[in-house]
């Protein structure tokens, strides 16, 4: 069930607070206490804990009243949208904690204020509004299913924060699945039944295929698993009136999808193997956005290219010294065979090219090195493009979901330098192996425009900005923010 969001006139927020279960009040940073709901229980819970009214600002406040839980919070409104997002996070997570039905929200302040705090807030609730699925035994939580917004008739409605929410919260639902249900043909199977629900097109490439197409890098990576089921899917999405437009912008997104790694060959230890179902969260992330676009309708066309395998360790996995030849007929010495990604990424996006798009975005859990920079409060970018680069960092800043430009510039390539093949596939040192692997991805894209995202912010434990689960959904709002830029 979606969220329903309804909206009320500022003069009926006082009786139906005073009744409510469960409530939000915002107010602007700095703002006086005069005309709030409840002020009194207010003051005297803010004297309790020894606070001024600006704090707000900084801790949100949860007051019990007879009818139910009520948070307070101040925000600035000249705050960046991750800092926005993130003390809504904090002050919504007492209130959906308790798993309500419903929730109030009640504006106050100037409309400018009003107008940036209901987006930013029914985007918060809606894409913390349904927990994430498990399989504990018992009743499972229960959905919010309406927001109710006081003191702001908003232009246009809140159908784009609803459809951002939407796509985030498919990404992150099917990053959570457990590798036993998501293996790569389970996964073919649910795409295809989205693609069905969101009117995409679906094509598939199927191992068989793709090693009568040459596809070496894909298939030297699935070739270790007994069930053959790894392939390379094309979903595409055309928006309304794009048929035949020539100016109509045509979009590739490509996504990192093994849906278990456990470095082949070269086998991961048990700390570094656990979370290894979430290896395919690029592709889970492409299809988020793809999600969003279909629910905006947005006017072009995006095709969506996902690699879908598994890194197993079998006899017949790929090996250390081994070359393959990629799909452009490039050919790889293999190094390490946990560099898997970039491997089954280099014939993807091969094919991608091939479709001669305007611009090309991959995401990726690609390597530990960009954890290592970056940690999990942002993720990485490249691009070989100023103008793809700055709007990408544009879009960063409009989503909340913060992202660092890294070089990628020639003068690395000499490290991937092999005497027997093309390129190596990595090195055994590990420097800077987030510029190499970009570097290496860089051979396969045909100089098209291009946009590498390494997903190091996927997960972060407590919630990022909007997200309050450790899984985040990272890059579904920064694709959609990326692509509406494009069209400007």
């Amino acid at each position: 069930m979606s969220l329903q969001i309804i909206e009320k006139k500022p003069e009926a927020v006082l009786k139906t607070l005073d009744g409510a279960s469960h409530a939000l009040v915002l107010m602007p940073k700095g703002k006086t206490l005069a005309d709030v709901p409840g002020k009194p229980a207010l003051a005297a819970a803010l004297k309790r804990k020894d606070m001024k009214a600006e704090e707000l600002a900084k801790s949100p406040l949860a007051i019990e009243t007879g009818a139910g839980l009520r948070v307070y919070a101040m925000l600035d409104a000249n705050a960046d949208t991750f800092s926005r997002h993130a003390q809504l996070r904090k002050a919504l997570e007492p209130l959906l904690g308790e798993h309500p039905a419903e929730l109030q929200l009640a504006l106050y302040g100037p409309d400018a204020f009003k107008q940036t705090s209901a987006s930013d807030a029914v985007y918060c609730a809606a894409v913390n509004a349904r927990p994430l699925p498990t399989q504990k035994s018992g009743k499972s939580a229960a959905a919010l299913q309406k927001l109710i917004v006081h003191g702001l008739n908003a232009k246009g409605g809140y159908a784009r924060e609803l459809a951002v929410a939407e796509g985030n919260t498919l990404t992150r639902s099917l990053t959570n699945l457990p590798p036993n249900q998501l293996t790569p043909g389970v996964y073919r199977k649910r795409i295809a039944k989205l693609a069905k629900d969101y009117g995409w097109k679906l094509e598939e490439y199927s191992f068989d295929k793709l090693k009568k197409m040459g596809a070496g890098a894909f298939c030297a990576v699935a070739q270790g698993s007994p069930a053959k089921d790894a392939a390379i899917v094309n979903i595409r999405y055309q928006g309304p009136g794009v048929r035949g437009q020539k100016k109509a912008k045509k979009i590739a997104l490509v996504g990192k999808g093994i849906c278990f790694d456990t470095g082949g060959h070269n086998l991961k230890p048990a700390k570094y193997m656990q979370g290894m179902h979430e290896d395919m969260n690029g592709s889970a992330v492409v299809l988020g956005i793809l999600a969003a676009a279909s629910k905006l309708k947005l006017p072009m066309q995006i095709d969506g290219w996902l690699a879908l395998a598994e890194n197993h360790i079998s006899p017949q996995a790929y090996r250390q010294n081994e070359i393959v030849r990629a799909l452009n007929g490039t050919t790889i010495e293999v190094v390490h065979t946990d560099a898997e990604g970039r491997m089954v990424l280099a014939d993807t996006l091969t094919l991608a090219a091939r479709a001669k798009p305007d611009v090309i975005a991959d995401f990726a859990t690609l390597t530990g090195s960009m954890h290592y920079a970056l940690g999990d409060r942002y993720s990485g970018i490249f691009s070989n493009r100023e103008n793809v680069a700055e709007a990408a960092l544009k879009a960063a800043q409009q989503s909340g979901e913060r992202v660092c430009r890294f070089p990628m510039d020639a003068d690395y390539d000499p490290q991937l330098d092999s005497k027997v093949a093309d390129v190596l596939q990595c090195t055994m040192e590990g420097a800077a192996d987030h510029i190499l692997a970009t570097r290496f991805l860089s051979r396969f894209i045909d100089d098209t425009p291009w946009v590498h995202m390494d997903l190091s912010a996927s997960t972060c434990k407590g919630g990022l900005g909007a997200v309050m689960t450790d899984l985040t959904g990272f890059g579904v709002g920064w694709g959609v923010a990326w692509m509406e830029g494009l069209e400007k």
